[in-house]
């Protein structure tokens, strides 16, 4: 998926800001360890691009890319399983239309997740 593709499946209706309360997410708890995550990986990406700069062998910066794909992939996957456990589960003791939805969005970040 390119960046243009993804950008174009992210609406203001359905998967934007604006789509979601705006109350106390399921990431909370752990919002300083996902940014110290997050920063690593940003770091890993800066990493890549000094690879590119130096000529570093195609090998080797493909290594380095699998091992950043990879951070974001484990990244990914542990917030989605704090928005099922807090968000979802949220929902579920709701009941009605709002667990439907919140379903159909997980249901919609993993076929996004993927596609990657």
């Amino acid at each position: 998926m390119t960046t243009t593709e993804a950008a174009a499946e992210v609406t203001p209706e359905t998967d934007g800001p604006t789509a979601h309360d705006h109350g106390v997410h399921g990431y909370h708890k752990q919002k300083d360890e996902h940014l110290k995550r997050l920063r690593r990986i940003e770091g890993q990406i800066r990493g890549l691009q000094r690879m590119v700069d130096e000529d570093v062998y195609c090998i080797d910066i493909l290594t380095q890319v699998s091992a950043s794909t990879k951070a974001l992939q484990s990244f990914a996957l542990q917030l989605l399983e704090e928005h099922l456990r807090h968000c979802v589960a949220d929902a579920a003791t709701k009941g009605g239309d709002e667990i439907e939805a919140k379903v159909e969005e997980a249901t919609k970040a993993i076929a996004r997740m993927m596609r990657t």
